[in-house]
């Protein structure tokens, strides 16, 4: 295969003896071949390719591409949509230039032991210590180092009260009227 590929890519190269570069053997007048070769050619017979050249150019075809493994966003969830923990501590973060708030967040010891940083999203929330919190995936961008936010109207975190848009991102059910 290698060898047959090798051969086939070594005829298309030109070989000395060959018409000038750019004109066809055929338009060549019988008068021009007879003087003797001037600037058209070059003295010193011309290298072949080497493997690598042959295979860079793509007159041999290989396989070269490669997936790099992708690196998860999330690691501490291990690969699961959600995980359950426990609040150990709600904390105030303040957010990077140039955005100016308080951020609330939460130390959350998960079922498997680790221990991340989690955003509450929504105005207000019932978050204590010892409270049970599911965690989700999703960074928030002016907070350095939070890459999990906790699920609001699950376990223990309660919905945020009188929600009108965008309901199902915060937990709160649909209003009676």
């Amino acid at each position: 295969m290698f060898l047959s590929a090798l051969r086939a890519s070594a005829r298309l190269i030109p070989r000395m003896g060959a018409a000038p570069i750019g004109v066809a053997r055929s338009v060549v007048r019988p008068a021009l071949m007879t003087r003797p070769l001037q600037m058209a050619f070059s003295t010193t017979p011309r290298p072949q390719a080497t493997i690598n050249q042959i295979r860079k150019t793509g007159l041999f075809k290989v396989n070269r591409k490669r997936t790099k493994a992708k690196i998860s966003e999330t690691p501490d969830l291990e690969g699961c949509p959600q995980k359950s923990g426990v609040v150990l501590k709600v904390m105030i973060l303040k957010p990077r230039k140039p955005n100016s708030a308080n951020r609330k967040a939460a130390r959350v010891r998960l079922s498997n032991d680790r221990i991340v940083t989690a955003y509450i999203p929504g105005e207000g929330h019932n978050a204590q210590e010892h409270s049970v919190v599911l965690v989700r995936g999703g960074r928030t961008k002016d907070l350095p180092g939070v890459k999990y936010k906790c699920v609001r109207g699950s376990h223990d975190l309660a919905g945020v009260p009188n929600r009108r848009n965008a309901r199902s991102k915060y937990g709160t059910k649909r209003p009676t009227e």
